[in-house]
């Protein structure tokens, strides 16, 4: 894997992040999805959206707090969660938090930005 850099994070699905900026690494892409390394720094946090995919999101470190279909859950390192293509959800950092964040199939456009 080519060294990647970190971009900015300002948008999920078109919508403004709340609190601040994040930051994200394309970490690999394939026919069938993608994974990206994600960061948020305490009290960023996405807007309610949904997708086109499905996207599973593993923490690796920091506390999220997010929702899913209304079901609220707090999550920690090793903790993972699914939001399923078309469910509203939102995360919100509690403290600075990083995530892998596995998304299948291949987004019609470019989720975040």
């Amino acid at each position: 894997m080519d060294e990647q850099v970190w971009q900015p994070l300002n948008t999920v699905e078109g919508l403004p992040l709340r609190g601040g900026e994040g930051r994200f690494r394309l970490l690999e892409t394939a026919s069938s999805g993608l994974a990206y390394l994600i960061h948020y720094p305490a009290g960023v946090a996405s807007p309610t959206h949904a997708h086109d995919h499905d996207s599973i999101v593993y923490v690796l470190s920091g506390k999220l707090r997010g929702a899913v279909d209304g079901v609220e859950a707090d999550l920690e390192p090793g903790d993972s969660v699914l939001h399923p293509r078309g469910v509203a959800h939102h995360v919100e950092a509690l403290t600075d938090s990083m995530w892998v964040e596995f998304k299948s199939p291949l987004p019609g456009r470019p989720p975040i930005a």
